[in-house]
């Protein structure tokens, strides 16, 4: 794995998977036992909440917590299929939250677009983008002034039998998640798409910033959500337009929820400015 800038895109193998889902326990024990590691992590797996016991989410929050305070950023991506759907008993559908995206303990990136996917223009919300309400954890403070702000002044929501309005509400922010150039083997492709690629870029704008303070002297960001939200609070979001997507039903007609003008749970506060990003955790 090539480490640049104090970031590692995270790449999990496929030994010591829990239950037949992704291997996150032995990654994260495996970097508790590194004496040296990059500062800033980028996941771009995730597993369904139901599909995990409570016992085995809660041990990886540990873990978490654990990386929180040594200094660690730890990214996940918010996934790729909106608010989900899961089919209950009865016949009755809710949204189906995504793990460790929906952990409290972790910085969550979901997925943008250009209005015009031809040219650079504004953003608007990528309709794949992951976000929702976690049915396992609770909503933790950071965040809570936010969501009321958004639960309140949305002008459509999805019925409420489909979240839980309490719960930990994910993404925190998001970059562009559409039409990326990925190259392999020196054969470039086109039309590559995802959280798995914004998670990444928002990475490498956290590690630009921890270089900076390094440089200063300060210690590197850690665990960035009390911060962020604090920061965010106090300005608008940068992606006011479009919805992801969720249940083919006639209840939502498969549209999840859509994006405002502050925290919205599609895109989170948005893109980052990385000037402004910079200018004001570089005081923090």
């Amino acid at each position: 794995i090539k480490m640049s800038w104090g970031l590692i895109p995270s790449l999990l193998p496929l030994a010591g998977r829990h239950e037949s889902q992704e291997p996150f326990l032995a990654w994260l024990l495996l970097l508790s036992n590194m004496s040296s590691l990059p500062w800033v992590h980028s996941v771009s797996y995730g597993d369904d909440e139901d599909s995990l016991s409570w016992a085995y989410m809660e041990r990886l929050n540990v873990e978490f917590m654990k990386a929180a305070a040594r200094g660690l950023t730890v990214l996940f991506a918010s996934g790729d299929a909106g608010a989900g759907c899961r089919k209950l008993a009865g016949g009755r559908h809710t949204f189906r939250p995504s793990f460790p995206a929906s952990s409290p303990y972790v910085t969550t990136v979901g997925g943008t677009a250009f209005k015009n996917p031809f040219r650079v223009t504004w953003e608007v919300t990528d309709y794949i983008s992951g976000g929702g309400f976690s049915n396992v954890f609770p909503m933790p403070d950071y965040q809570a002034a936010a969501v009321r702000n958004f639960l309140r002044s949305a002008p459509k929501l999805p019925p409420r039998s489909y979240y839980n309005s309490s719960g930990r509400a994910y993404p925190d922010l998001a970059a562009l998640s559409d039409n990326y150039w990925v190259v392999t083997n020196r054969i470039p492709l086109p039309w590559v798409s995802g959280t798995s690629a914004s998670t990444p870029v928002v990475g490498g704008i956290v590690a630009l910033i921890n270089d900076r303070r390094l440089q200063k002297g300060l210690p590197p960001l850690g665990f960035l959500n009390p911060a962020l939200y604090k920061l965010q609070e106090k300005g608008p979001s940068a992606v006011t337009q479009g919805c992801h997507l969720s249940c083919l039903d006639a209840a939502v007609e498969g549209q999840g929820f859509c994006a405002g003008p502050s925290w919205d749970p599609v895109t989170g506060w948005g893109t980052p400015n990385f000037p402004q990003l910079l200018r004001a955790l570089l005081n923090q």
